[in-house]
């Protein structure tokens, strides 16, 4: 026997999984058959109380049943009990007679996600195509129904708007509507984009967005824009500056921008992890020679792959086994392992990538490597570039032996002429 409860519960479950698609389509067509299993005779006789309460809470059901509600009944001949009535099952017609079967809270927020659905055809009907705007109720249909009713009247008058104004050009800022401003849109940018390329055809929101911005030392004195040294600017400003450095390093550790020696002809960027990929609008870093070193673990040898798919010359430093092997004892877990597959990486990057994916997914982090380690690498992986001195006429390295030598001088601040030669201007703060 299947209890008014259980089928409550059905009804339910059935708003759950469809009550988007009911959205999107208006719900009118929706139907739920509970079958109710009625009892054997067996089953009277064995326990005849609650075969005779069932009876008679589905007979409650069907007395007080709302529009669209109804229970079904048939006739049982029992040679024991005699001639029964007995529902046979529960028929349920349409979204918002099966969303007030579930009970309150279901009914509650299906008339809301409805409401809402029936205001945005109203509002945005005539302007747009019935399959899309269908479609962004049926992908945003959770965020339709948990808006605050304030941020749904803010959502209608922002489309609105955006349909009006398809290509404005202006900032959020700018944008006639009370209660809008950056951090709403940021919020709420999915759902507005999805009624928005329905309502205007097309994806973007026609706004100007934030600048994206990179950061950028200039090690050589020389090639400064202004005297600048360190920036954070646009990449369509950088990519204007008509500048030629011999090699460009690009690090993932800020730290390790921030503490990089002058040295003739460079440059170094600040990679941002993913977003590396923005660097190839930039032309005299696509073309110019890169130094790339980021952390030994996938996350790192992915954001190589990136940067190589796009820039033609690019040496990575420090981003091998023997430099993984050398501080095992520093190693930490990755929290979430990069699992693609990197065709750009050299056979020797490739061995580093598959012994961090042996070891069970282990990191070691740029800044656990010595600082005179890293500096001799670059120093190294630039050459024949040149550490320049405080009389900018460039101190010349030999060989290894001595890059590495300076560094380590450089790292262990002997005196104020080293300080000078790294950093320019004269000894800079121990930390």
């Amino acid at each position: 026997m299947v209890t008014v409860a259980e089928a409550r519960e059905r009804a339910r479950r059935r708003v759950d999984q469809e009550q988007r698609e009911w959205a999107a389509s208006g719900g009118g067509a929706a139907v739920l058959e509970v079958v109710l299993r009625p009892p054997t005779e067996r089953a009277v006789l064995t326990d005849q109380a609650a075969a005779i309460a069932w009876v008679r809470d589905w007979r409650g059901v069907a007395d007080a049943a709302p529009a669209g509600v109804e229970v079904q009944w048939g006739v049982r001949q029992w040679p024991s009990v005699g001639s029964q009535d007995v529902p046979e099952r529960c028929v349920i017609g349409g979204a918002d007679a099966i969303a007030a079967f579930a009970g309150t809270v279901a009914r509650r927020e299906w008339c809301t996600l409805r409401d809402r659905a029936e205001r945005l055809r109203a509002e945005f009907g005539e302007r747009s195509e019935p399959d899309g705007l269908a479609s962004a109720i049926r992908a945003q249909w959770r965020t339709l129904q948990r808006l605050t009713v304030a941020d749904f009247e803010t959502l209608i008058q922002v489309v609105a708007w955006l349909a009006e104004h398809p290509a404005s050009g202006w900032r959020i800022r700018q944008l006639p509507i009370r209660g809008i401003d950056t951090k709403w849109l940021e919020r709420h940018r999915p759902v507005v984009e999805a009624l928005h390329s329905a309502t205007a055809g097309r994806e973007s929101l026609g706004l100007r967005g934030a600048p994206n911005l990179v950061r950028v030392r200039f090690l050589d004195p020389v090639m400064r824009p202004g005297g600048l040294c360190d920036v954070t600017v646009p990449v369509d400003e950088l990519a204007a500056l008509e500048i030629e450095p011999s090699v460009v390093f690009v690090f993932e550790n800020l730290e390790t921008v921030l503490a990089m020696p002058y040295m003739s002809g460079a440059v170094v960027v600040h990679g941002s992890g993913y977003a590396v990929p923005r660097l190839r609008v930039i032309p005299w870093i696509r073309g110019g020679r890169i130094v790339y070193w980021g952390d030994l673990d996938s996350d790192g040898f992915a954001i190589l792959h990136a940067l190589r798919s796009h820039c033609a010359d690019v040496t990575s430093v420090l981003m091998d086994e023997e430099t993984l092997l050398a501080y095992r004892d520093l190693w930490v877990p990755e929290p979430k392992a990069a699992m693609g597959t990197y065709l750009t990486l050299t056979e020797r990057e490739q061995r580093a990538l598959e012994r961090v994916r042996s070891e069970g997914n282990v990191r070691l982090e740029q800044e656990r490597i010595p600082w005179e380690v890293a500096v001799a690498a670059l120093t190294v992986a630039s050459a024949p570039h040149t550490l320049v001195d405080v009389s900018g006429q460039g101190l010349q390295l030999g060989s290894l032996r001595d890059k590495i030598s300076v560094a380590e001088d450089a790292f262990d601040w002997p005196n104020a002429e080293i300080d000078a030669m790294f950093y320019g201007d004269g000894p800079s703060e121990r930390t």
